[in-house]
């Protein structure tokens, strides 16, 4: 929502090899068991064209075929645009999306912002082609982050405790200062009378990272899986009251594939997946190691006994 990372142009379908590397997982950590040889269902995977998207898309597919599906892919297809069509026309059967982000997409009017309100809203407005599973704790979103330092000193937990700073310095993108969740939201919500402004468009990268590590301004507004923000050691302060929608990672999946065995194999994936888990896949993607998103999936999976 608001313009983030997840509104990419619409890029080229590619379809990737990613199977190949799940050659050597066998039927045998089915969670059908052994027994009666039927056909394995197909699901075709596809992803937005970001590399984080990319990323999950590969965890949950070879998730899948490790429990017996037959997985195929389509990654790097594009904005919502281009990729729910696909998903409505069953072209692309499982997709990762952001709970706050595609309600946005489907519902204009959308108000909700904790992750129950978010949940109940994108269930109701999903097309009856497709279901929403159970959310990951996993979320990319807006979050205002502080140095270690700064958090210690002024004994900073979450966006409520800036109240107790006489004067704090906050950094975005130019368009929070106006945004119902910039601002002026967190005037209305948290009753933050104390804030200054200083406008950085780099949607909370690398000079943002700068002002906040020199002091010129206090607090920033990151998306919350940027990998710096686990490197440069910040503190993201809690959000209690939900003032940025949750963001929570969610298998989108055409409802003529959800089955007992499919739910069952992509809720332990999301039931395992956290915020910190994102960004050090993240840096292990984009950072200098440049693993390939498949083989960091495989990795997390495996570490996490999935596999």
């Amino acid at each position: 929502m608001f313009g983030t990372k997840r509104g990419l142009i619409a890029a080229g379908v590619l379809v990737a090899g990613t199977s190949l590397l799940l050659a050597g997982c066998s039927s045998s950590a089915s969670l059908s068991g052994g027994g009666t040889k039927t056909k394995p269902t197909s699901i075709v995977v596809g992803s937005a064209n970001f590399s984080e998207n990319v990323i999950l898309a590969d965890i949950y597919g070879q998730a899948l075929a490790a429990n017996g599906f037959k997985v195929s892919y389509k990654l790097n297809i594009g904005a919502r645009a281009a990729y729910i069509p696909a998903l409505e026309s069953g072209e692309v059967n499982l997709i990762p999306e952001y709970s706050g982000s595609i309600l946005d997409f489907l519902s204009k009017s959308a108000t909700a912002n904790s992750p129950s309100d978010v949940k109940a809203a994108l269930d109701a407005a999903l097309p009856k082609t497709l279901k929403a599973l159970t959310p990951s704790a996993a979320a990319d979103s807006d979050s205002l982050n502080v140095t270690a330092d700064f958090a210690k000193t002024n004994n900073l937990k979450s966006i409520s405790d800036l109240s107790n700073l006489s004067s704090v310095t906050v950094a975005a993108n130019p368009e929070f200062q106006t945004r119902p969740d910039g601002i002026p939201g967190l005037q209305k919500v948290y009753g933050l009378t104390n804030l200054k402004f200083t406008a950085i468009s780099d949607g909370g990268g690398l000079q943002t990272l700068a002002a906040l590590q020199n002091g010129s301004v206090q607090v920033a507004d990151i998306y919350s899986t940027t990998p710096f923000i686990l490197t440069s050691n910040l503190v993201t302060l809690t959000d209690p009251k939900s003032l940025f929608a949750s963001q929570e990672v969610v298998p989108i999946v055409s409802s003529s594939k959800v089955s007992a065995k499919l739910t069952s194999v992509l809720n332990k994936v999301s039931a395992a997946l956290t915020t910190k888990d994102l960004l050090s896949l993240n840096g292990e993607v984009s950072g200098d190691s440049k693993t390939d998103p498949a083989v960091a999936a495989k990795n997390w999976l495996a570490k996490a006994s999935l596999f």
